[in-house]
């Protein structure tokens, strides 16, 4: 007799804060390579905002968690390589597209604050 995967999703704890927290540094760092000279407001997250999403993920329904988690993966994973292209395209080539970057980082910050409000 074999046994069947029946497809759960097991969800592997995060910290919501935490991730949100290491975005939005993702954020000053691309600001930083588009010549921004100043990082855009709310892009510093406070230690009781970090335990308030936490939390605020700890009780949401399993689908937004799981909204959560695929949205801050695929973040993470484009932001790490465009931030690698934009590292090897050099200096003056890279102020434009670091510029776009940082704004589709921003707008995607929002998109997951969205789903987790405090």
């Amino acid at each position: 007799m074999t046994h069947q995967n029946h497809g759960h999703y097991t969800r592997v704890p995060i910290d919501a804060g935490s991730q949100v927290a290491q975005l939005r540094q993702v954020l000053v760092l691309v600001n930083e390579l588009a010549g921004r000279s100043s990082p855009p407001s709310g892009s510093e997250t406070s230690l009781s905002e970090i335990a308030d999403l936490s939390s605020v993920y700890g009780n949401a329904l399993p689908i937004v968690q799981r909204r959560f988690d695929a949205l801050a993966a695929e973040t993470a994973s484009w932001s790490a390589a465009a931030i690698e292209a934009l590292l090897h395209a050099g200096e003056q080539r890279s102020s434009a597209a670091a510029g776009r970057l940082a704004n589709e980082l921003n707008s995607t910050l929002e998109d997951l604050l969205a789903l987790l409000p405090l």
